[in-house]
């Protein structure tokens, strides 16, 4: 305190009594969130009591992260101390998220030993903001069903298909799926690829067919042909005849050979099991071994 009976402390004081450096007060004043109350005879800032209270506010809202600008604006009274906390929450969830993304990104790299292009990749792909890895899946989603869910409102439905969401604390598996994911959806050939398999399940869909009839269809063939396998009947065998008349009936059996082969292509059940990994699903049953043998069983008798 200078010795004029003002009781003004000078910053060096106000250092003392507050714990904090010359510097950092001397730095806070100039950016205008302590001005000084006065100047001595010799042009040196001077501070008050209430200078200490507006210090030690200060130091406890930058302690919390908040920048001088927000902490300018709470001391003049343009927002108050809990607006800006509630804001600075939002950007704090925001940064956790990135970080555990990113925590998910490092762990898988260390796990496969991945290689620095790899890495990149990984890294820019999982850390795409939650929007854009949505704009990534709808643009994807509005493609391969475009005029089709218009024609057949339930189709999604009946194929089981659902978008793939990362969620915001995602596992290194789910990161590594969800990068394997984006790669796959963005690929033209894999969209067309796609856009025919939907076609191929909107086409049976007539205007006397039943909802739920594809599902129906579906469940009917790993009935018949897991039983036609735990039989041991062989897809070319003769038996084989009885089942593929069971399940098609007057079907044309062409059209749904290249139905099924759509359907159980690889790529599409990559696509699926990635799908369930990034939604945080359990291993989903895939039937490919009764999909298999209802398609050589159709391909054995292709054109007879």
């Amino acid at each position: 305190m200078i010795d004029d009976g003002t009781g003004l402390l000078t910053i060096g004081e106000l250092a003392r009594v507050t714990g904090l450096t010359v510097r950092t007060i001397r730095y806070w004043s100039d950016e205008g969130a302590l001005p000084p109350v006065a100047r001595s005879t010799g042009g040196y800032r001077l501070y008050d009591a209430a200078s200490v209270a507006r210090l030690e506010l200060i130091r406890t809202l930058r302690e919390l992260g908040l920048g001088l600008a927000d902490v300018r604006r709470i001391l003049a009274g343009e927002v108050t101390v809990a607006q800006v906390a509630a804001a600075h929450v939002v950007a704090l969830d925001a940064q956790i998220r990135s970080l555990k993304v990113t925590r998910a990104v490092l762990s898988t790299v260390a796990q496969r030993g991945s290689s620095a292009e790899e890495t990149t990749l990984m890294n820019r792909l999982a850390r795409l903001s939650a929007a854009e890895r949505r704009r990534i899946v709808e643009d994807f989603m509005a493609e391969i069903f475009e005029g089709i869910d218009t024609a057949d409102p339930d189709i999604r439905s009946r194929l089981r298909f659902a978008a793939a969401q990362l969620p915001d604390d995602p596992t290194p598996e789910q990161v590594d799926a969800w990068v394997e994911l984006a790669e796959l959806i963005q690929d033209p050939g894999f969209r067309a690829q796609m856009r025919r398999m939907i076609e191929f399940n909107a086409g049976d869909r007539g205007p006397d067919v039943p909802a739920g009839s594809s599902l129906w269809f579906m469940s009917r063939l790993v009935q018949l042909a897991a039983e036609a396998r735990r039989r041991g009947i062989a897809p070319e065998a003769p038996e084989a005849d009885d089942v593929l008349r069971e399940l098609l009936g007057s079907a044309d059996r062409s059209a749904v050979l290249e139905r099924l082969t759509a359907a159980s292509d690889a790529r599409v059940a990559r696509y699926r099991e990635l799908q369930a990994v990034v939604n945080g699903l359990g291993p989903q049953p895939t039937y490919d071994e009764e999909f298999a043998w209802v398609v050589a069983a159709l391909q054995s008798r292709a054109g007879g």
